[in-house]
């Protein structure tokens, strides 16, 4: 279903809405619209300086929890809740401009498996795109006789609905799938992945969908397509595919059910190239990926990280980093160089790019890892400690959030905290920072603080 309004939304407004929305006005550290700041994903923020920071103010409580990281743009913050609300919130005093419940959120106790109580909403980081002035999530919505996923289009000044659309793929298992990865944009389309609820139960397959902005036909990929198999998620612990110069899709694909070598390769495990019409394009697997799917060791858990130099750094749960070319992934055992007990457990969500170096978010600390071309290699600079959510790298330090609810400012050339921050409790497992209007930002729970320069 399409249509270009919904009725029966409510779309409620907080003080001083008026004129505080002005994409231009990006002031200090620029815009964030999409996970990680920009298409490639790479979390490097703008001009900012947060060497001596300090909270600047921490948001009202809102409606649900929050997974999704905060957008920016202009002087507004966008975030969006496991109630199926989304929110904008004043970036200098977080106070809400506006909100708009755009749907009934599916109850936690209805699906097959999760870890997403007590209401599966809005999961993913949404999208801005700033020529459209519009906002694109997508909420997970109870239905007549099941869930469904439906694609909604809200004006940046207001949070007036746009569009709305179902995405859900043909013949897909509605309460077996999460929209858990990121949203982003690509040639005039909004691009999203699917994988399965935490655990792997029931049937589900991965797939990345594609849909016109204006709304349309869906471009589908399905994972593990083949009769009888299933699962190979894509969901890279909520990073959202990369988007290369060409336009060309990026992303990481999880455990399939193929678990036996002498089974032909599913698909699964792997990381993926698309043209922007999601035709394969060419695709690396880890040489053991049968047994890696058969131990729940899944490629996909983090999400690629694509250098200017044409290298690619995946990691996952296998404790092994591959260093890939990106002119040739190579197929089955197709790596350049691969570095064994890269992690100590798993990596999940997205990197931080700076030059020749990636900060990696492996859960027990970020990796920082530097990438050399010629002999290809990848070597290990520093570990962090306790510190291991997706990284972004802003103001000169690495900031990221510990699963303990705080977020830290790491030392690029050691690893060491030099800064230290409490946002008390986390929904979000893989939760990460970003930046906008002169300011870091960081989700708590239910609520979003922000910090800058003292």
């Amino acid at each position: 279903m399409l249509i270009s309004a919904a009725a029966g939304l409510l779309v409620t407004c907080g003080a001083a809405a008026t004129g505080s929305l002005d994409a231009a006005a990006a002031g200090a550290g620029g815009n964030w619209t999409v996970y990680h700041h920009d298409p490639a994903g790479r979390g490097v923020a703008g001009p900012i300086n947060l060497s001596r920071a300090r909270q600047s103010w921490v948001s009202p409580i809102l409606d649900g929890q929050l997974y999704g990281e905060p957008l920016v743009i202009g002087t507004t913050v966008v975030v969006a809740t496991e109630n199926d609300t989304v929110y904008a919130l004043n970036a200098r005093t977080g106070t809400v401009l506006w909100s708009t419940h755009v749907g009934t959120p599916v109850p936690a106790s209805t699906l097959p498996c999760g870890d997403i109580a007590p209401t599966v909403g809005i999961t993913s980081t949404p999208v801005i795109d700033p020529a459209r002035q519009e906002i694109f999530v997508v909420a997970d919505e109870q239905g007549a006789n099941a869930p469904v996923h439906q694609l909604v289009g809200l004006r940046l000044a207001s949070g007036r609905v746009l569009l709305r659309q179902d995405v859900d793929p043909p013949h897909i298992n509605t309460p077996a799938t999460l929209q858990r990865v990121a949203l982003t944009l690509d040639n005039g389309r909004v691009v999203f992945g699917y994988g399965g609820n935490y655990g792997d139960c029931s049937t589900y397959h991965g797939w990345v969908v594609s849909v016109p902005e204006t709304g349309g036909p869906l471009a589908t990929f399905e994972v593990d397509p083949a009769a009888g198999d299933d699962q190979g998620a894509v969901w890279m612990g909520g990073a959202a595919p990369d988007i290369d110069s060409a336009g060309n899709i990026w992303f990481a694909i999880g455990n399939g059910s193929v678990q036996s070598n002498g089974r032909p390769y599913d698909g699964s495990d792997s990381v993926v190239e698309l043209s922007s019409s999601l035709k394969l394009l060419q695709y690396f697997a880890p040489s053991g990926w049968a047994a890696d799917n058969a131990n729940d060791r899944d490629l996909g858990s983090g999400a690629p990280a694509l250098f200017t130099n044409g290298l690619v750094v995946q990691a996952g749960k296998s404790q092994t980093a591959y260093l890939l070319s990106q002119k040739k992934l190579g197929g089955i055992g197709g790596q350049l160089s691969t570095l064994g007990s890269f992690c100590g457990t798993n990596v999940d969500g997205g990197n931080a790019v700076v030059g020749n170096v990636v900060y990696m978010p492996c859960q027990s600390g970020v990796v920082a890892a530097r990438v050399q071309s010629s002999p290809p290699s990848l070597l290990v600079q520093w570990r962090a400690t306790g510190v291991g959510g997706p990284p972004i790298f802003a103001g000169g330090l690495v900031w990221a959030i510990s699963r303990g609810g705080s977020l830290e400012a790491l030392d690029p050339s050691s690893g060491a905290v030099t800064q230290q921050f409490s946002l008390g409790s986390l929904a979000n497992h893989f939760p990460t920072p970003s930046v906008g209007d002169g300011r870091l930002l960081a989700p708590g729970l239910d609520r979003v603080y922000a910090f800058s320069e003292g």
